[in-house]
């Protein structure tokens, strides 16, 4: 794995977001954001629909521009570049090559239809020619049965449920070697009693040591799996910390009041 040709400390956060804020026109959505994510941690966020969550996930992998701020991914400016005490931002091809080292899943799985599990999987890394094709086919099927699909590697996403769609929809993420997972509510569109195969997956890689930051209605995932739990409000951090600790013993007004009507 190649990535950065100079290794940031062990010590540097995976992401390290400084006041970020950003607008939709006069709407604020993040209102000067601040918060780290170690390596090899798990950080869950929270809040209610609207509280500028996806909105945040977005801005790190620079899906999203900043109106304000610093955000850093392994001690690296994401979507920047600075020059004296000013920073410019990346032209769009600079900015793709950075975001290959973070993985997005979406609400959506977002699968072409028209491939089979395994063609989806192995689409990226075979168009940046990342390796031979038999060796780039063989690391995809590695990654279905890691997600537990091996045996459904031929199947079209027309003829897989929505967890199993998604749970290709991770391994294609994974396919890139990302240092950094980011999750926008990867279980909210699927059927209830399809959430806890995809949930058992992200549980799996978060064992493995994956920096992930998923954005969740799952409590219970993020109390038995996160390291950090962020309730966010109105675009801003209204409470964090240890995830049993919110959940069970809150100590803002605002936090009570959303988690009396989830848990």
């Amino acid at each position: 794995m190649n990535h950065t040709e100079t290794q940031a400390p062990a010590d540097t956060p995976m992401v390290k977001a400084e006041a970020i804020s950003k607008s939709f026109g006069s709407n604020e959505v993040l209102k000067s954001i601040s918060l780290e994510v170690q390596r090899g941690e798990v950080l869950c966020l929270v809040g209610p629909s609207g509280s500028g969550k996806s909105t945040f996930l977005r801005c790190i992998n620079h899906l999203e521009t900043i109106n304000a701020g610093r955000l850093s991914v392994d001690g690296k400016l994401v979507g920047y570049r600075q020059v004296g005490d000013k920073l410019y931002e990346m032209h769009p091809k600079e900015a793709a090559v950075q975001r290959r080292d973070i993985g997005m899943v979406f609400q959506r799985f977002n699968l072409f239809p028209h491939m089979t599990a395994l063609e989806n999987v192995a689409m990226a890394p075979t168009l940046l020619k990342k390796g031979s094709k038999a060796a780039l086919q063989s690391r995809a099927m590695e990654l279905l049965a890691r997600v537990g699909l091996a045996d459904r590697h031929d199947y079209y996403p027309a003829h897989l449920s929505g967890g199993q769609q998604q749970r290709v929809a991770i391994a294609r993420a994974l396919a890139m070697d990302p240092k950094l997972m980011l999750f926008d509510e990867p279980t909210s569109a699927l059927d209830p009693e399809l959430v806890g195969e995809v949930l058992d997956v992200m549980q799996g890689l978060a064992e493995s040591g994956m920096t992930m930051i998923v954005v969740t209605h799952e409590m219970g995932f993020a109390k038995q799996v996160a390291d950090k739990l962020v309730f966010m409000d109105g675009g801003v951090v209204v409470e964090a910390g240890d995830p049993v600790e919110v959940l069970t013993n809150p100590q803002r007004e605002r936090t009570k009041a959303f988690l009396s009507k989830v848990l």
